[in-house]
């Protein structure tokens, strides 16, 4: 990638893809810019757990390409691969979370710590993605893979009973 460009409101107006990679804006918010992405895939996941099963994971699937695609394009237009402003990857992965978690806010908030420890965290296999897959694809994937290792904490923890509820 060539030269950087500042991400500002601009530069989230220049594109549809930069106004999707930056969830709407919520990519701009000077302090953890990730968290406040996951918190809008928070609600959208939560909004996913009244549809069919089938129809969340088709729009999840959706969401996920056209995250790709945007991530893609944003980043080439930053010059800088995932830029800390790109959150609709977080917003994605943590509206999976949502959708796949048992219905109830305490799954949530657990699925929304769990999300994000892992996302920061970033444990094997999430920093091997983070590392070695390029592209709008990587920037979703590596937080795709922590989605993934939150949801089946949060399955194990549901059929366990480890979580009173």
């Amino acid at each position: 990638m060539t030269g950087r460009v500042p991400l500002d409101w601009r530069f989230l107006r220049a594109n549809p893809a930069h106004a999707i990679a930056l969830s709407g804006g919520l990519g701009l918010v000077p302090v953890a810019p990730g968290t406040f992405g996951a918190l809008a895939g928070l609600a959208i996941g939560w909004g996913l757990q009244a549809v069919p099963l089938a129809a969340a994971i088709i729009l999840l699937m959706l969401l996920g390409a056209v995250g790709v695609w945007a991530c893609d394009v944003t980043a080439r237009s930053a010059g800088v691969h995932d830029h800390q402003s790109i959150v609709i990857d977080e917003t994605w992965a943590m509206a999976a979370v949502a959708a796949l978690s048992p219905p109830g806010p305490v799954w949530l908030v657990i699925g929304f710590v769990a999300f994000r420890a892992f996302d920061i965290a970033k444990p094997w296999p999430v920093n091997w993605i983070d590392t070695h897959v390029e592209g709008g694809f990587g920037i979703m994937a590596d937080d795709g893979a922590a989605a993934v290792l939150a949801v089946a904490l949060i399955q194990l923890a549901a059929r366990s009973g480890w979580v009173p509820v």
